[in-house]
């Protein structure tokens, strides 16, 4: 309801009033436009390693290798936007590049939809490149729209409604797309995300006429670093390197068969693929002029703490989904289950107590060369519902889908960003507004306490041996949502405030590029999920990591804050 009202509120302030026009026109366009997209994107990456893993109509896989992939798809989708939104400013435009990548982005979609393993690394290129094109532009676009004098003041407020479309289009999602594999099949949920980023591409295109004027390429400045020159220095030794890593092997061993340096041939690619990007932008530090050294020293170690931020909050759709789908009661019953039933966002099964001596303790199944032997545990569910809870043999058990718990994060920001921007405006009132920096590090620690709610669901559950309740993923994701609101959006804003003119767009690339590592770095450590028999200690890493990063934060903030004091921004 918040979110239907907020809408609704929304779409009356972009009529001109009596003392002036609100917002411009553009707005709800550039709104939906993104609200599609996000549909489209949250839709796919809600059901992907749920897809991955399924015996029956995915590809099977262990949890490793689903997470692993997940990490390097993700990482990739966040690596893309630099390039694509360099080649906008100075080559093809921001429209011409939004269509374009909404485009590639929806045939991605659809092409998931075809089983098969080829089409599938063909159809996530496509998004992965798509997103490129779309994602940072049409960002790029709106701040456009709002620079003219007659909406420049309320620039911060278009982005704050911006990016509640990009919140209402992943809540939303995840019961469609619920209710389409549970009714027909993965497939046609894939396919449904495709039909969302079309209709994303055709509302930008009706709202054509009303950002026409704000699709102005910057072209190439004095001082800026050309795209050839980008080419030659970040992505051709990038991409070598990469290569080198996929082909470099290190001692082979039965817990390493294939000699692999960092688990996994994507993982040692991408890692010694980042070298070359790391070392770039770590020369921009020595090449920088004297009053720009502090700034891009100070935008370095940003860079460096939230990539630990970035691993654990994309564990979403890795370690958190498994948590939802093998772990946490996710029983329906009463009112609710004949609602869920008849909106098909639960599926039912049929308890047969005998079946539980099959499952092994990894809830997996046993496969060789690719090919699955023997099906252990399908479906994993009644594996740890505790002796006093089990249900007689035949009962049929009503489940929401695990998908749904993807819309637990977007449903916390929907309801908690107004708080936030009310706090601190409060606080700004009386003076008392902490500096940008100072929100990222409180961003940071707060983070790190929502491992503690999940290390609590953990003992609440016997290390999984019963089931654990729903609320404890509510509460982890909603404190986790409130280090996301702290930090994602004001490291943003950071970049644009300390980066010297010449390469702010290097340098929100740097952003993109630890937002990429962090993502990689989930797939990383939720590949080894199987591997911890005491699941808190999986959480206490995870807990430990952000507070490493918090630390390290609060023992620069002085200097940061220093520093932005020095360049005149709070």
């Amino acid at each position: 309801m918040t979110a239907f009202l907020f809408i609704f509120r929304t779409k009356t302030s972009f009529m001109p009033t009596k003392t002036g026009k609100q917002h411009p026109r553009a707005l709800p366009f550039l709104f939906f436009s993104e609200m599609w997209e996000r549909f489209g994107y949250y839709l796919m990456i809600g059901i992907f390693t749920l897809y991955l893993k399924d015996v029956k109509e995915g590809f099977a896989m262990k949890e490793a290798e689903s997470a692993d992939l997940y990490g390097t798809f993700i990482a990739l989708v966040f690596l893309t936007p630099f390039l694509g939104g360099l080649l906008a400013d100075r080559y093809l435009g921001y429209r011409r590049s939004i269509i374009f990548g909404g485009i590639l982005m929806g045939i991605g979609y659809c092409l998931m939809a075809i089983h098969s393993l080829p089409m599938l690394y063909i159809a996530m290129t496509l998004v992965i490149a798509g997103n490129g094109f779309f994602k940072p532009n049409i960002s790029t676009l709106l701040g456009n729209v709002y620079s003219t004098p007659e909406y420049q003041h309320r620039k911060d407020e278009g982005y704050n409604i911006f990016y509640m479309g990009i919140n209402t289009g992943a809540f939303i999602c995840n019961f469609f797309g619920a209710a389409l594999y549970i009714t027909y099949g993965w497939g046609y949920a894939f396919f449904a995300a495709g039909i969302g980023m079309f209709i994303g591409v055709v509302i930008f295109l009706t709202g054509t006429k009303h950002y026409a004027a704000a699709d102005v390429k910057k072209g190439m400045k004095p001082g800026d670093m050309s795209i050839s020159r980008i080419l030659l220095l970040i992505l051709v030794p990038s991409v070598l390197a990469g290569v080198l890593g996929w082909l470099v092997k290190g001692v082979t061993g039965a817990d390493n068969p294939d000699g692999n340096l960092f688990g996994s041939d994507s993982t040692d690619a991408f890692i010694f693929a980042c070298i070359p990007v790391v070392i770039f932008y770590t020369s921009l530090y020595f090449k920088a002029d004297k009053e720009d050294k502090r700034p891009v020293a100070a935008l370095l170690a940003i860079f460096a703490v939230v990539v630990l931020f970035w691993a654990v909050f994309k564990q979403n759709g890795s370690a958190l989904t498994t948590w939802a789908d093998r772990y946490t009661d996710r029983t329906v019953t009463g009112p609710a289950q004949t609602a869920f039933a008849s909106l098909k966002f639960s599926q039912t099964l049929t308890y047969k107590k005998d079946s539980i001596a099959l499952y092994d303790n990894q809830f997996r199944l046993q496969k060789q060369d690719g090919k699955v032997l023997k099906e252990y545990n399908y479906p994993v569910y009644f594996k740890n519902i505790a002796a006093r809870q089990q249900p007689a043999e035949g009962t049929k058990i009503s489940l929401w889908a695990t998908s749904l718990s993807q819309s637990i994060n977007p449903g916390w920001v929907i309801l908690l960003t107004p708080l936030v921007i009310a706090f601190f405006t409060f606080l700004k009132r009386r003076n008392k507004e902490p500096s940008t920096a100072t929100k990222i590090a409180f961003g940071l620690f707060i983070s790190g306490l929502s491992a503690l709610v999940m290390v609590a669901a953990v003992k609440a559950s016997s290390n999984g041996a019963e089931k654990a309740s729903f609320w404890w993923l509510f509460a982890s994701y909603g404190v986790i949502t409130v280090g996301e609101l702290l930090l994602s959006p004001m490291g943003l804003s950071l970049v644009s405030k300390l980066s010297p003119v010449r390469i702010t767009s290097l340098m929100m690339g740097g952003w993109f590029l630890a937002t990429s590592i962090g993502n990689k770095l989930s797939g990383v450590l939720a590949s080894m999920w199987d591997t911890y028999t005491d699941k808190t200690d999986y959480f206490w890493l995870n807990f430990v990591l952000l507070m490493i990063a918090a630390a390290a934060c609060f023992i620069l903030l002085r200097w940061l804050n220093r520093i932005m004091k020095e360049k005149g921004v709070h």
